[in-house]
């Protein structure tokens, strides 16, 4: 088990992010509290649209105006909300950077990735072009990209999926950042590639003692690459814990039916499960908890007040009012 230094390098409390547009006002994000470590990994897992990339965002500073923070975010002790425009732009890339979905409009494709990696190299670290470009060469080439001194001068559409994202991966460390971001980043990518890229991640993220929160719809991704794993339903998190805890013993019955409907090898002629309804309409949440109307547990208190998280052991938490009785069951 890595050991984690005390000092938290992301401090996220009781956060929350409203949208208003258009009359309408959308918490996408409600109440949400964590901390990170350095050499720690925090894989948030959830279906779309629960809240995960808005999150992320937030922690990289990314929210539109018309966004309305509340809570607090500190990274590196720095709280992000008291920093101007161009104190947060000088914070990304240096002390925290993000590994996006999609390379391929991450990417500008006007310029080669060579030029794009030594661009934010001298930006950030104030280095000559010839030293920028040497350095985007040694990530490239840590990153396990061949023939690194060529692709420097590859324009990202004449690079594979795979390739475009280790090059992404590479410009995300450009700076030797201390919190790693990443959203989704193996979601476009057939199955071997994206293995190879969880592995390559992984062993990056020991090497250079990063925290990183990764970002997934995957239950198996999560299991892989976590130290800690949050699952996240409209918005909040309704349990967290240890892998072991979430993945191998879940209380919370959102948690229990992600792991029911994932496809696993074993599993031949048995039916695969299913959770009813969609996911809500961030607009006019239902009463009380927000999963309750698909919930086969559900109670009549459950549709009363939004539950707190409460205990299940150690720092296992869930968001559910039948946290003893799931939990024994």
């Amino acid at each position: 088990m890595t050991d984690f230094s005390n000092t938290p390098v992301v401090d996220v409390e009781d956060l929350s992010v409203t949208f208003q547009r258009e009359g309408n006002s959308i918490r996408a994000v409600n109440g949400i509290s964590f901390s990170l470590r350095r050499g720690e990994v925090l894989t948030v897992i959830g279906e779309s649209g629960s809240g995960k990339s808005v999150m992320l965002r937030t922690v990289l500073g990314l929210i539109p105006s018309y966004a309305r923070i509340g809570g607090k975010v500190q990274v590196k002790g720095v709280d992000i909300a008291g920093l101007n425009a161009e104190q947060r732009s000088a914070m990304r890339g240096r002390d925290v950077s993000m590994i996006f979905q999609e390379p391929a409009t991450a990417f500008d494709p006007v310029y080669t990735v060579g030029e794009q990696i030594a661009e934010t190299i001298v930006r950030h670290e104030g280095t000559s072009q010839i030293t920028a470009m040497a350095r985007a060469k040694d990530l490239l080439d840590l990153v396990a990209i061949p023939s690194a001194e060529r692709r420097l001068k590859n324009f990202p559409h004449e690079m594979s999926g795979g390739m475009r994202q280790r090059a992404m991966i590479a410009l995300a460390l450009a700076c030797n950042p201390s919190v790693l971001l990443a959203d989704e980043p193996t979601t476009a990518l057939d199955a071997t590639v994206q293995i190879q890229l969880l592995v390559l991640l992984r062993k990056l993220q020991r090497e250079l003692d990063m925290a990183l929160i990764f970002v997934t719809h995957d239950m198996g991704v999560a299991a892989e690459i976590s130290d800690r794993v949050a699952v996240m339903y409209a918005g909040r998190f309704v349990e967290t814990g240890t892998v072991e805890d979430v993945l191998l013993a879940p209380t919370h019955p959102y948690t229990r039916g992600l792991l029911s409907s994932t496809v696993h090898a074993g599993m031949r002629g048995q039916t695969l499960q299913t959770i009813t309804g969609s996911p809500p309409d961030l607009r006019r949440l239902p009463k009380g908890c927000s999963f309750a109307p698909r919930c086969t547990q559900a109670m009549d208190a459950c549709r009363l007040d939004s539950p707190m998280a409460r205990q299940v052991g150690g720092n296992h938490m869930a968001a559910c009012l039948r946290v003893g009785e799931l939990a024994t069951a």
